[in-house]
């Protein structure tokens, strides 16, 4: 017999609401029926298979909220920056996996996404400024990549560059950020099953404002971590300095695990805002994902874990 063991943050899938019947944008169907119904129909538009292990434990944010208030600095700093982030073109797009690999290269985003097998996850969203939303996104397992990449086993870090595109984003005539939008993990954060590449959202292509046409997701993390429009990748021996650790160190560390109990310089982490309905609730610590990470860091007790 198989018995199926949740971890504490899971709930079963049937009790996540949907997204389609959250918006009630279709109006479809009423009451029972429609939620009776709903999360078959949100299946079928979805493609991929939806993997049961990665539930949130709480209702999805609607579409609408969830790609228009974005933040991607390369384009704005205002949170309805969607309308500018629409000038990014997707195609051609290639990654870059260089530094300690067997074979530095460059591959095709088509050429990497027939090498790997798309599945739909549902994520909490924690961003530092103390906003959430939970939203499914489309992707596979980042240990996928790095499997592709075949980096040496010397190499103890993986870091993340944000596409550099003068014509079409704006925000990068700033001269006071430190471009390239440069994010890392350690090979044991980066090989987790839940560290995850997004190229799809709500059962749909990514949107450039949620960080098309790759971005990382590290739902363990505040949302500076998951580096949007993702061009290259990189092994290294050496932690880099990410990019908001090097703008402020003292509110942007380069670990950025979720912990309600510490707060940022300049305000509480108590808890969070959620989008749409903006209720508050309590922040989880590794935003409700302790069974799966809370292990990586068992020897790095002196280490600024939390911001």
């Amino acid at each position: 017999m198989h018995i199926v063991r949740r971890r504490g943050w899971e709930i079963p899938e049937h009790m996540v609401t949907p997204e389609a019947v959250m918006t009630n944008r279709r109006g479809l169907l009423g009451g029972s029926l429609a939620l009776a119904f709903a999360g078959t129909a949100y299946a079928e538009e979805a493609g991929p298979p939806r993997n049961p292990a990665f539930e949130a434990g709480r209702a999805l944010t609607a579409e609408k909220d969830a790609t228009t208030y974005n933040n991607f600095y390369e384009f704005s700093d205002d949170k309805d920056l969607w309308r500018e982030a629409q000038a990014l073109k997707l195609r051609p797009w290639s990654i870059r996996l260089d530094g300690m690999v067997k074979q530095p290269r460059s591959i095709d985003i088509d050429d990497l996404l027939k090498q790997v097998a798309p599945e739909e996850r549902i994520y909490r969203h924690r961003c530092v400024e103390a906003w959430a939303m939970t939203v499914p996104w489309t992707g596979f397992p980042l240990s996928k990549l790095l499997a592709i990449a075949e980096p040496l086993a010397s190499a103890k870090f993986v870091v993340f560059e944000t596409q550099v595109d003068k014509k079409t984003m704006p925000g990068l005539s700033a001269p006071w950020y430190p471009w390239p939008y440069v994010e890392a993990l350690t090979m044991a954060e980066a090989a987790n099953d839940l560290a995850f590449i997004s190229t799809g959202l709500y059962g749909k292509p990514l949107p450039p404002q949620n960080g098309a046409p790759l971005r990382l997701t590290v739902p363990w993390k505040y949302g500076f971590k998951s580096a949007k429009s993702l061009v290259k990748i990189s092994f290294t021996e050496t932690r880099p300095k990410t990019f908001w650790e090097a703008i402020q160190p003292a509110e942007y560390g380069f670990w950025a695990n979720v912990n309600p109990a510490v707060s940022h310089p300049r305000w509480s982490q108590a808890s969070e805002r959620l989008l749409g309905s903006n209720e508050r609730v309590p922040t989880q610590i590794y935003n409700g994902y302790g069974a799966f990470v809370a292990g990586l860091y068992d020897n790095l007790k002196s280490e600024k874990l939390f911001m």
